[in-house]
């Protein structure tokens, strides 16, 4: 089912997923030191990158002078997790979700919900997604696949659910804020998260590790005090096609 939704979403989005509205994080892609395209893991695994390339729509390597055969490859980054990640989050990193709260904070495609609804008993799936364009995709699938008994979407910005983070359970952040947000603005989106996320033993899957996504912003939150990190097995899928290092991009803490 999530690949016949990943093909309807493909049918609606231009080939790097990336929506006209989405200013700051075209900006901060064109900015990165080394040429990255946006291809979303979850539309496009990397079969289909492989079929694409030799259509000619795509291409895994940029021209390093223009015209020579000088070539080395192009940065990818994903704002949506894949479906290998997606079975690694509710099959191997969270326990049984029966009766439990998911908060997934910029659910931009959706993906993490659909994936909770199939792959988890989660009692309710929230996701809060600033992008007007992206809410409507998500209830259009929504709909459609007849999730709407247990998946809602929030045209919210985060700092005003403060009572949803409060009483989720769970609360996954994918890449969330630093495409979409300057500084100034992660800064405040951060504290505000630390300020609510505080029920004890609830549970909060972050890419990348909170140090990472911390560290960049002039921000003073104690993580000693407010989490502790779960160890993960990333070695569940031995098979050599598995990206371990997108796995490994993966972490999980405990609110304390």
């Amino acid at each position: 089912m999530l690949k016949n939704i990943a093909e309807d979403l493909r049918n609606c989005l231009p080939l790097d997923t990336m929506l006209s509205s989405e200013h700051l994080s075209l900006r901060k892609i064109e900015q990165q030191p080394e040429p990255t395209v946006h291809v979303d893991a979850f539309l496009y695994d990397e079969d289909f990158i492989d079929s694409l390339c030799e259509e000619g729509k795509m291409s895994r390597n940029y021209c390093m002078v223009c015209g020579s055969h000088q070539t080395a490859p192009l940065g990818f980054i994903s704002h949506s997790f894949s479906l290998v990640e997606l079975k690694f989050i509710y099959h191997h990193v969270l326990p049984d979700l029966s009766g439990k709260v998911l908060v997934d904070v910029g659910s931009r495609l959706g993906t993490v919900l659909y994936g909770g609804y199939l792959y988890s008993s989660a009692l309710q799936l929230y996701g809060v997604e600033l992008n007007g364009d992206f809410c409507q995709l998500q209830e259009m699938v929504i709909k459609k696949y007849q999730f709407t008994d247990r998946v809602k979407v929030l045209h919210a910005d985060i700092c005003t659910q403060g009572s949803l983070l409060q009483n989720a359970d769970v609360i996954i952040m994918n890449n969330v804020f630093e495409y979409f947000l300057d500084e100034a603005e992660q800064a405040r989106a951060w504290e505000c998260i630390s300020h609510n996320v505080r029920k004890q033993g609830s549970l909060l899957v972050t890419v990348p590790s909170l140090e990472d996504s911390l560290s960049r912003l002039q921000i003073n939150i104690q993580l000693s005090s407010w989490v502790e990190e779960v160890t993960l097995n990333y070695d569940v899928y031995p098979e050599k096609h598995i990206d371990r290092e997108a796995l490994e991009q993966i972490h999980l803490y405990k609110i304390l």
